[in-house]
C-alpha cells in the first residue's frame, strides 16, 4: 500500500482539536494543586488560553477554507477542498494538483513553499 497524504485543512483541524483536548487536560491538572491557590489557577489560566488559541485557529481554518478551490477528487469522485498548489484528497487522500507543471512528478508538499517553486 502507498503512501497515504492528509489534507491540510484537515491536518489544522487536527491541531485545533488537540489544542481543545490538551487545554482541558492543562486545566484539570490544576485540581491536584488545591492545596495552593497560585498554582491551581495558573494550571486553569494555562489551559484556558490553551482552548482561547484554539478557537481561534479554527477561526482561522474557516476563514481560509472559505478562499479554497473546490475540485471533484479523479479517484472517489467526490468534491474536495484544495489548498496551495498539491493538496490531497479529503476523503480518499489521493495527491491533487491544479498546477499542469507538477503533473506527474512526485508528490512533495514542499511545492506549496516559495523556496520550492523557485527549484522546479
Amino acid at each position: 500500500m502507498g503512501i497515504k497524504y492528509s489534507n491540510k485543512i484537515n491536518k489544522i483541524r487536527t491541531f485545533a482539536l488537540g489544542l481543545v483536548f490538551a487545554g482541558l487536560f492543562i486545566s484539570y491538572l490544576g485540581v491536584f494543586f488545591r492545596e495552593s491557590p497560585l498554582v491551581m489557577a495558573l494550571f486553569i489560566l494555562i489551559g484556558f488560553l490553551a482552548i482561547i488559541l484554539s478557537t481561534v485557529v479554527y477561526f482561522w481554518i474557516g476563514m481560509l477554507s472559505t478562499k479554497t478551490v473546490q475540485v471533484v477528487c479523479p479517484t472517489c469522485g467526490k468534491p474536495t477542498k484544495m489548498l496551495g498548489r498539491v493538496d490531497a484528497c479529503m476523503y480518499c487522500k489521493q495527491p491533487l494538483t491544479m498546477d499542469r507543471e507538477l503533473e506527474g512528478k512526485e508528490f512533495d508538499e514542499a511545492y506549496n513553499r516559495k523556496q520550492k517553486r523557485a527549484d522546479n
